[in-house]
């Protein structure tokens, strides 16, 4: 177990335009944006949204010292959107990559909604368009929406009806060593919920602890079970899929989405309560890191390689000055 209680806490996507991609997640996804950071002298900015449980209000001001306190000792995972200034106004700017292409590791983000063919409906009126509608290819009631910059969004049935609306409940990412990536998230805190094989490939599902749904999966649960309870999950769950015979390959490897040219995912990130106490047990994993804790020029940060080479950021718990323009509080 990595010491000072890892937390999964943001996802992260390069976007084009804030305006459409912010528009999207919190007017169709109901996310809520709980904090941004501003670096005009790095010349990008970051977004982190959230899905709020159901009647919680958020009054603090993205942006603010009150916000950021917030964003890095909460308990839920953000979908942080990361803005390379001028991209939106670029003509040529060729677009993000997406994933979803041979050997991509990303897959997509996902969302559960008490009504699939519903949420459809109103997307669509919307102008958004689909890989998958509900009632489209073999696995019928579930969709794939597209978003402002081609990432698959998938929108699956909750079993019960929610208030709550839509809540983000996966990222997918393709792995070669199932095992070893178990292994890995799991001295991060999370949990294996689920692990089903279909033949050809083998999915898992991880999560940290939920206390709106309570999923505790035993050893007795049927795998109907198992899936039902993940349904009902408010918290997202990080889904491990491995087509079988990878791991036999010694040269295969999967894109992470930071290779020139195929950028798009970027990285997990998660909380820990020391960031270099952290490193040193993460470091005996041996898959090694993209930038130590005193690297580069922002200090007292991390991003650590997971078995496959996504990026997985290591933040201090409360955070640390990012040097960011901070915003004045609204009151």
């Amino acid at each position: 177990m990595i010491p000072g209680k890892p937390m999964w806490q943001q996802t992260m996507l390069r976007i084009r335009d804030p305006a459409k991609s912010l528009a999207f997640y919190q007017d169709n996804m109901g996310m809520t944006l709980v904090d941004t950071f501003d670096f005009p002298q790095y010349k990008f900015s970051l977004y982190f949204l959230a899905t709020l449980p159901e009647g919680e209000e958020y009054n603090l001001t993205p942006g603010t010292q009150e916000a950021h306190d917030y964003l890095w000792t909460m308990d839920r995972v953000a979908l942080e959107l990361t803005h390379n200034h001028g991209t939106e106004t670029d003509p040529d700017f060729k677009g993000y990559h997406a994933g979803n292409q041979e050997k991509d590791g990303f897959g997509h983000v996902a969302f559960n909604c008490n009504d699939v063919y519903e949420a459809c409906s109103e997307l669509e009126e919307k102008g958004v368009s689909f890989k998958k509608k509900p009632d489209e290819g073999r696995m019928k009631g579930l969709a794939f929406a597209y978003d402002p910059d081609g990432y698959w969004v998938e929108l699956l049935a909750r079993n019960s009806e929610s208030k709550i609306g839509n809540s983000t409940i996966s990222v997918k990412l393709c792995v070669k060593d199932i095992d070893k990536s178990i292994a890995f998230y799991e001295a991060f805190g999370l949990k294996l919920l689920r692990k089903k094989n279909y033949g050809d490939f083998t999915n898992a599902f991880m999560g940290i602890k939920d206390e709106v749904s309570d999923f505790e999966p035993s050893d007795s649960d049927e795998d109907a079970t198992l899936k039902s309870k993940l349904m009902e999950r408010f918290l997202p769950v990080l889904e491990l899929t491995h087509n079988h015979g990878t791991e036999s390959q010694e040269d295969f490897q999967h894109f992470n989405g930071n290779e020139d040219g195929r950028q798009g995912f970027g990285h997990i990130g998660f909380l820990v309560d020391d960031v270099y106490e952290a490193c040193d047990a993460i470091r005996e994993f041996g898959y090694g890191f993209r930038k130590e804790p005193d690297g580069g020029s922002m200090k007292g940060l991390a991003f650590a390689y997971d078995p496959d080479g996504y990026s997985i950021e290591i933040i201090k718990r409360g955070g640390i000055e990012f040097g960011d323009v901070k915003k004045t509080k609204i009151e």
